[in-house]
């Protein structure tokens, strides 16, 4: 059985494993074997992302990971995000590879459109009292999702919850570069390689869908 490859962003507190080639499919824990093992566990929540890309998942996906590259965490990956491109995210991206690559990007988009469609828009609170409620979480994803943009050279306003043609539009010209054969070279100075920018696109929408999906009721 061949493992599936992760590359692991290790901080202090926190470590992100995130798969090499399976954008979105990233989680966090206090360890690197808790990182790992919440990959796992989350093996079923991301299969609907790839059945809605139309690409085979097989369940020994989750048998077995393998890890081919560690970086250091910094101040995002403490704070709860996934901030560093790998050495593996500035490879060559073939043109099928690429087409793959925003199929499933896409496919996280379908899947939060579809979580928010069916959550209330009150969320039951953390064990603090926090968390955002649905729209201001959406609001929150799109204002993300135009500010990972520019790392792509692509700019657009964020859009609103009811303007579905300007949420269309950004998606649209996202995709356009993640979809494309790319060097590995940023496609703007001081922007993110596609690779890079595909996994944090996809992570942050899939996070906040299965938030929203683990405070509903």
């Amino acid at each position: 059985m061949t493992a599936t490859p992760v590359h692991l962003e290790v901080g202090t507190k926190r470590v992100f494993a995130t798969t090499v080639d399976w954008p979105g499919w990233c989680r966090s824990g206090r360890t690197e074997e808790d990182a790992l093992e919440a990959l796992a566990v989350y093996f079923p929540r991301y299969a609907d992302v790839a059945a809605a890309a139309g690409v085979a998942f097989p369940a020994r996906l989750a048998k077995a990971f393998e890890v081919v590259e560690r970086v250091p965490g910094d101040a995002t990956t403490e704070f709860g995000a996934p901030g560093k491109a790998a050495d593996l995210d500035h490879e060559p991206l073939t043109k099928a590879r690429a087409k793959r690559q925003g199929a499933l990007v896409a496919a996280a988009w379908e899947v939060f459109d579809r979580v928010v469609a069916v959550t209330p828009e009150e969320l039951r609170k953390g064990p603090r009292g926090g968390g955002r409620d649905r729209d201001k979480m959406v609001d929150h994803v799109f204002g993300a999702e135009a500010a990972y943009a520019r790392k792509l050279g692509v700019k657009h306003k964020p859009p609103t919850l009811d303007d579905r043609a300007a949420i269309d539009a950004l998606r649209s010209d996202l995709l356009a570069v993640l979809s494309g054969a790319s060097d590995g070279t940023p496609p703007v100075p001081n922007g993110w390689p596609v690779r890079y920018a595909a996994k944090r696109i996809a992570w942050h929408v899939l996070d906040h869908a299965w938030e929203m999906q683990d405070r509903t009721g």
